[in-house]
């Protein structure tokens, strides 16, 4: 063929005779893999702890700050509660009836209330000073929801139900509350107002029979308690 020459292999007696070459590779020893297998695990692990600690970095700077280095307004009104004490996976009931996990409270930070659904004069303070904590946090209030939690059947009284607009109302078993939240000593569970933080944890305890000059201090602890968490805390759950 014009142009091309094609080789004839039995004229090339080096193509013949020469063997083929292969090259053969040892298996690695079992040891051997199974090291590699573990420090690929190790490796594994350590990045996934790596990551979980980026994830909750937010979370551990904010509760550092309000609890070690205090931003400025000096000590706490509210009495912290350590180690916080989380939410119990217990049932409540809406005042219509349905049910609905307790834990599903999550999600927002919490002023809570606790009395009777006869409501008597330190609930009706209480719920009074609630609802104008929560206003007083201006934009911020969006984070935090107002929740009453009722320990009896008595019915809620209709003059109240103005006031509770936007408000939580769960009636609870006081045996399973009594499991999560404390009074201080000599008080009663009714008397206070509790702080939950947005991971369902009780983490504060408002002093007993709260005024003006008493909501004006638990305002600056609320204040510092949305700054803390402003990074990694956002309104809705």
């Amino acid at each position: 063929m014009s142009g091309s020459k094609l080789s004839n292999p039995a004229e090339n007696n080096s193509l013949i005779d020469a063997p083929l070459g292969m090259t053969v590779h040892s298996l690695p020893a079992p040891a051997q893999v199974a090291y590699a297998d573990a420090r690929r695990t190790r490796r594994g692990r350590v990045f996934m702890l790596m990551v979980l600690l980026l994830c909750a970095a937010p979370v551990i700077a904010s509760y550092f700050t309000y609890y070690v280095v205090r931003p400025a307004g000096g000590r706490n009104f509210g009495e912290l509660i350590q180690p916080a004490v989380p939410l119990p996976a217990v049932q409540a009931a809406q005042l219509d009836g349905q049910t609905v996990p307790l834990q599903s409270l999550r999600g927002q930070w919490l002023l809570v209330t606790v009395a009777g659904g006869g409501c008597d004069k330190v609930c009706e303070n209480n719920l009074y000073f609630q609802r104008q904590l929560r206003e007083t946090q201006g934009k911020e209030k969006d984070r935090i929801d107002r929740v009453w939690l009722v320990v009896d059947d008595a019915p809620v009284a209709a003059a109240l139900q103005a006031g509770l607009q936007g408000a939580q109302v769960l009636r609870v078993d006081p045996q399973a509350l009594s499991a999560w939240l404390k009074p201080a000593a000599g008080q009663e569970l009714a008397d206070h107002l509790y702080v939950v933080d947005p991971m369902g944890n009780w983490m504060m305890r408002f002093p007993a029979g709260m005024d003006v000059h008493m909501a004006s201090k638990a305002r600056r602890d609320l204040e510092r308690l949305m700054r803390a968490s402003a990074s990694w805390d956002e309104a809705g759950r």
